[in-house]
């Protein structure tokens, strides 16, 4: 029998530690603040969001001050039933689990000290293998030393045994800069809201959507900090996009950015580097040379641009300085690999985070609107072709499918006057597009001066479309992009399609509206993919609506 209504909460607590949220609910708005410290939210289409209350939010929460008793208040509070026992049990002894084991700075240079607040806790955790092998000499039943330079690796170790370490070892302040904000710049509310959730915990995570001005966070942490800093990112692109915007908005001089990549190797109090070069070796069993860079200098912060994007090499090199101070900045910290939890030891907890859609309603980003189109073979014969392939070979098929040449023709001419991308992963068909459609083209293979002067012309209005490759997925800055047709996709990657709808975000002047339309192959693995692509945005409250080719194609006629 089902329980009945004890209050007329906004949302419902349930025993797998999963929370629903009413958001027609009056009380939405309050409610949402108080689960945001100490849940996270999975999923927010229109009428239900769904937040989980995990291990890993919950000793976020506790390293913020929040204390078991007003969890398990809120939770009472704003539930319409009454939260089950098992989770208030869980909430107060996962919360409990943080703060039992501290790092400290130890009383010799280069160690610190691992303390336990009881003689059976720090043998608990030193009876396994990857703790004790970090472990040094004992300084009584409740402390340890141990080797600074193992502080991130001790950290990883423990909190995959559900212990997780607080940190209270002194961070590097590093060399010295003179930096401030440009007259007439300043931080949005949310931005600072952010800036100021990293101050508190000295290394963290900040999440906020494509556009919405994540490298101002970065800029607003040197400037607050006033030291050297070291910025990894993702392409060259976006080391011209920091290199640009240092300038535009910070009064640090041009002498003191450096640009350490594979054409420029300038190391300067900020310098710019790439995942790409840090993880360059010479050969397959060799060394990481550039990995040296992270002790180049002074760092009194390191920032690390599309944090999801940290490759193994970097997680070792980011283990390795626990002492320098961290941001990490991303749209989405999905990784199709699963490795979410290494940027959240090695780089720092998520410190802060927003519904795309929140900052759609206030302005901050365009309004998009994303439809899928479902379009045939073009004949049976192509079908057939289709039926007898390889499973890998079916998806391309699908993907490069020439039907969807006359519908990415019409939906550019349904939207004409308005700039357009044209992203695809298959390189052959991107070209062919390019071909028919007249438009300039960006791949892997385009040098880095025509690249740059393309996106320069597509900026000032000069180019009406653009077709680009997976190079475009991370780290580009085209804010007049209204309109971006993907007709072909990575394998079921959600992250890729977060990315592709970020390229549109920036606000816009007018309207401030955005499309995003997704041709598929109906009845096809492609179809199959693009629901699981799709599924991150839905999360984030974006609905798909779902076109038919006939009714475009007729449009255009």
């Amino acid at each position: 029998m089902a329980a009945s209504p004890v209050t007329s909460g906004a949302a419902i607590v349930q025993s797998d530690r999963s929370v629903l949220l009413e958001v027609a609910h009056p009380e939405f708005e309050s409610a949402r603040r108080e689960l945001a410290r100490f849940a996270e939210l999975e999923k927010s289409p229109e009428h239900v969001h769904t937040y989980r209350i995990t291990a890993v939010s919950l000793w976020n929460a506790a390293a913020a001050g929040m204390p078991a008793p007003h969890i398990a208040s809120t939770l009472q509070q704003i539930s319409r039933y009454p939260v089950p026992q098992a989770v208030l049990a869980d909430v107060r002894d996962l919360c409990a689990r943080y703060g039992r084991l501290r790092l400290l700075a130890g009383e010799r240079e280069g160690v610190l000290e691992l303390i336990a607040d009881s003689p059976a806790l720090l043998a608990e955790v030193a009876r396994a293998p990857a703790v004790a092998a970090l472990l040094g000499e004992r300084d009584g039943a409740q402390r340890v030393e141990v080797a600074a330079v193992a502080r991130g690796a001790l950290k990883q170790a423990l909190v995959e045994l559900g212990w997780p370490v607080r940190d209270d070892a002194p961070f590097a302040d590093g060399a010295a800069l003179q930096a401030s904000l440009t007259d007439g710049v300043q931080l949005r509310a949310y931005q600072a809201e952010a800036d100021a959730a990293l101050a508190a915990v000295g290394a963290g995570v900040v999440v906020l959507p494509c556009g919405s001005g994540k490298t101002l966070v970065g800029l607003g942490a040197i400037v607050r900090l006033g030291c050297e800093t070291l910025i990894v990112t993702s392409n060259q692109s976006s080391v011209e996009q920091w290199q640009r915007e240092l300038a535009e908005k910070t009064t640090v001089p041009a002498s003191q950015v450096g640009e350490y990549t594979g054409r420029v190797k300038q190391l300067r109090p900020i310098t710019v580097t790439t995942y790409q070069l840090l993880t360059f070796r010479p050969s397959r069993d060799g060394g990481f040379p550039h990995l040296e860079l992270f002790e180049g200098r002074e760092w009194g912060l390191v920032i690390y641009d599309e944090v999801h994007l940290l490759p193994a090499p970097v997680f070792r090199a980011t283990a390795a300085i626990q002492a320098r101070r961290r941001l990490g900045l991303t749209a989405t910290l999905i990784r199709e690999d699963g490795a979410e939890p290494l940027v959240f030891t090695l780089v720092g907890p998520k410190c802060y985070d927003t519904a795309w859609r929140e900052l759609e309603d206030a302005g901050w980003i365009a309004a998009a609107e994303c439809a899928e189109v479902r379009v045939q073979f073009a004949g049976e014969g192509a079908r057939m072709s289709y039926a007898l392939a390889e499973p890998r070979e079916r998806f391309r098929l699908a993907s490069c499918n020439p039907t969807k040449t006359a519908v990415l023709q019409a939906l550019l001419e349904r939207h004409r006057g308005r700039q357009a991308l044209v992203l695809a992963t298959y390189v052959s068909q991107l070209k062919d597009l390019a071909e028919q459609l007249d438009a300039p083209i960006v791949t892997g293979k385009t040098p880095l001066p025509e690249r740059s002067r393309l996106y320069e012309r597509f900026r000032a209005g000069e180019l009406p479309v653009l077709c680009v490759s997976k190079v475009a997925n991370f780290a580009l800055d085209l804010p007049s992009a209204a309109v971006a047709i993907e007709v072909s996709g990575t394998f079921g990657s959600r992250q890729e399609e977060a990315q592709r709808l970020g390229r549109l975000l920036r606000p816009k002047p007018g309207e401030n509206r955005a499309w995003f339309y997704t041709l598929i192959t109906r009845d096809t693995v492609e179809q199959d993919a693009a629901h699981r692509r799709q599924r991150f945005l839905a999360e984030q409250g974006y609905r798909y609506t779902v076109l038919g080719e006939d009714d475009l194609l007729a449009q255009a006629a």
